[in-house]
């Protein structure tokens, strides 16, 4: 069900990585891989696109194993819109995720919101729920786009503080159900421990696609699960959706 020959998130030395994408295609092979998604992290400011979006296609012509030019963005608006690149061409992958909590006065930090919670400010649940409908937002926006993937998903509020336990049935339903509309696949990242069983469980019997992602930032990491492997093994267990 969730395929382990692929990894579908890892870092290069262009953003956040130690290596290069020849050096990370290299690791892939040796681990056995048969696909490998690059999703360095962009931003409006990014001017390397060009060069790691050629650096990929060059290792494609030396290698058997897949390679997915894709980028990781972060949704930075209460209505969905990322902190796009200024151009998205040749882009085969684009993956969301949510580093900091939109809000009509602004984007706030984790440890920010955590604060708010404390001292009564917020409530956990209102987080949730701004997550949730931030996330359904932008998965829809990024589809117009390029095939979708949901990074680390409900990482957020592991930061701020929200275990998943805590975020109610209707929360995750509704989660799953703007992948499943959307067609985003979601991602399960080994660096981060996340998704939780009870959002995978979720998302097998929801339809939604479900990808091993190491998040590696160095080429040591490249497919190397352990994490990943007891979710699939878990997700196994689960009947999917009819």
């Amino acid at each position: 069900m969730i395929d382990l020959s692929v990894d579908g998130h890892v870092h290069t030395a262009f953003s956040s990585g130690r290596d290069s994408v020849s050096v990370l295609v290299a690791a892939a092979e040796q681990a056995g891989l048969t696909e490998v998604t690059f999703a360095d992290r962009v931003g409006p400011d990014t001017s390397w696109l060009p060069p790691y979006l050629a650096s990929i296609q060059r290792a494609q012509q030396r290698t058997d194993v897949v390679l997915r030019r894709g980028v990781e963005v972060e949704a930075i608006g209460i209505d969905g819109w990322l902190a796009f690149p200024s151009d998205l061409n040749g882009l085969e992958v684009i993956s969301v995720g949510i580093d900091r909590l939109p809000l009509p006065a602004g984007l706030l930090s984790p440890d920010a919101v955590r604060g708010l919670i404390d001292n009564g400010t917020m409530r956990a649940l209102d987080v949730i729920d701004q997550v949730v409908a931030v996330t359904g937002l932008a998965v829809e926006r990024v589809s117009r786009y390029a095939p979708t993937r949901l990074a680390r998903p409900l990482d957020f509020l592991a930061r701020a503080g929200i275990d998943e336990s805590a975020v109610p049935d209707a929360s995750i339903a509704e989660l799953v159900e703007a992948c499943r509309v959307n067609g985003t696949v979601i991602e399960i990242s080994e660096r981060h421990r996340l998704p939780g069983r009870r959002l995978v469980q979720a998302c097998v019997e929801g339809g939604v696609r479900l990808v091993p992602a190491s998040d590696a930032v160095r080429a040591g990491e490249v497919g190397v699960y352990r994490y990943v492997r007891e979710i699939a093994a878990a997700a196994d267990n689960t009947p999917a959706a009819a």
